[in-house]
């Protein structure tokens, strides 16, 4: 499961081979933009992004329902930060 707003550069469709690519559940653009992945922005970033996330809480009920019935769900990111980006906090708020 794909939740980046941006496919990540160098990597085909084809060879991703995703089950789904939830693009729209990924920071808004001028969200992603301003965070630039600067860890010293992660505080803020989190709140911030945590906020846009209220508003698409479908979305966070679809992914625990393909948690539930798959027994595990693996979110990919295209950051090459482990420990900055929305996969962790996507994560957290599923309680994985």
């Amino acid at each position: 499961m794909l939740v980046d707003r941006l496919w990540p550069r160098g990597v085909s469709k084809e060879k991703a081979a995703l089950d789904l690519w939830m693009k729209d559940i990924g920071p808004s653009t001028e969200l992603r933009q301003w965070f630039g992945h600067d860890p010293n922005k992660w505080a803020d970033f989190q709140k911030k992004y945590r906020a846009e996330l209220k508003a698409k809480s479908e979305m966070l009920d679809e992914l625990r329902k393909l948690a539930k019935e798959h027994n595990r769900l693996t979110l990919l990111y295209g950051a090459r930060d482990q420990e900055h980006n929305e996969a962790v906090i996507i994560a957290e708020l599923l309680g994985a």
